[in-house]
């Protein structure tokens, strides 16, 4: 991955992301977000979304598609993903979501994952579980070693502890796969279906 690409904020891919499923003024972003509850995610400030709304025009990895004004309303920007934003993006999700390296950044490449096709983000999934799993085992051999070495379990209380956790997110994992493997599964932007519901939430977010 580039090192530009690399330096990309969580905050930043998810604002590509959403330009990803349409064109978008920075408020409706920030609406939007808040809708789908990213704010367990990334700091949802205006002054933060603006600033890196202008950050990736800069980069030109976004760009201006027109601007509008409603009554009394301020002049709204509508903003363009580019192809390099597209790319940035697609390249930047790949990376992280098999990665155990960083937790807060997977839990961004995973919420973006549908921006990748169904067969790719399987098998990027199947790369993490392998690391997991690989994890999982260095783990519980550290502990035994150490205790069989005369260490108190006492003092391995945290090791057990990864261990542990390292052993669900592998059972979350399997879940989640065959979440995404299943048929019924919606998966992608494109075939979001328009139901009332989704096209109302958008229509709430631009008011």
């Amino acid at each position: 991955m580039a090192d530009a690409v690399a330096r990309l904020t969580p905050t930043a891919i998810m604002l590509l992301a959403l330009l990803h499923e349409d064109d978008m003024h920075p408020y409706e972003m920030v609406r939007l977000l808040r809708e789908r509850r990213a704010d367990r995610l990334i700091a949802l400030t205006h002054g933060t979304i603006y600033h890196t709304v202008a950050r990736l025009e800069r980069q030109e990895l976004i760009a201006e598609a027109g601007s509008d004004r409603e009554g009394n309303r301020p002049e709204r920007t509508t903003y363009t993903l580019t192809d390099a934003g597209a790319r940035a993006l697609l390249a930047w999700v790949r990376h992280e979501l098999p990665s155990i390296e960083n937790p807060e950044r997977f839990r961004i490449a995973l919420t973006e994952a549908h921006n990748l096709d169904r067969a790719e983000v399987l098998a990027l999934l199947e790369k993490r579980r392998e690391l997991l799993a690989a994890s999982l085992g260095a783990h519980r051999s550290a502990r035994d070693t150490a205790i069989s070495h005369g260490s108190h379990p006492q003092f391995l209380i945290e090791v057990h502890r990864q261990a542990a956790l390292l052993a669900a997110d592998i059972a979350w994992l399997d879940d989640a796969v065959e979440f995404i493997r299943h048929p019924d599964t919606v998966w992608g932007v494109i075939d979001i279906p328009a139901t009332d519901r989704y096209l109302a939430q958008r229509e709430a977010a631009r008011a």
